[in-house]
């Protein structure tokens, strides 16, 4: 069957084919007479966290109740904001005719800050034979 757009009916099984047929006549229907089926026995979702569910909580969850860290209480991300580049990408903001004409007199000047990348790290390698002049706020120890 196809499912018809606004609909949250699923495709359904015919009757015939239920469980619940073989179980007609049968008082408590599979469920026991003694634990009975009820609705929400052990609470609704993570309910009991701290009671009745807590060996499931401290064995699978360790950690989950608690506080960490230090509050702050008017947090503003801006202030780490630091994009950052490897020095083996710098290349990819040079045309291909800076990289061929650079040389010891004219070395192609990069300005990543422009590009929106404040820090340069050192990974990587740049090739010995073509300098190039960078610019950024800040710089690893390696680059």
């Amino acid at each position: 069957r196809k499912l018809v757009l606004g609909s949250l009916r699923r495709a359904t099984m015919p009757t015939r084919l239920h469980k619940n047929r073989k179980k007609r006549g049968h008082v408590s229907a599979g469920h026991g007479r003694v634990g009975k089926h009820r609705k929400h026995p052990a609470g609704r979702g993570n309910a009991g966290g701290q009671h009745h569910h807590r060996i499931l909580f401290d064995k699978y969850h360790p950690g989950y109740f608690g506080k960490v860290g230090m509050r702050t209480f008017h947090l503003t991300r801006n202030k780490s904001h630091c994009p950052t580049i490897n020095i083996d990408k710098l290349w990819s903001f040079v045309s291909d005719e800076a990289f061929a004409a650079a040389s010891a007199k004219q070395a192609p000047v990069v300005d990543v800050t422009q590009k929106g990348i404040f820090k340069v790290l050192g990974k990587g390698r740049l090739p010995a034979d073509k300098p190039m002049v960078v610019r950024a706020k800040l710089f690893s120890k390696l680059a």
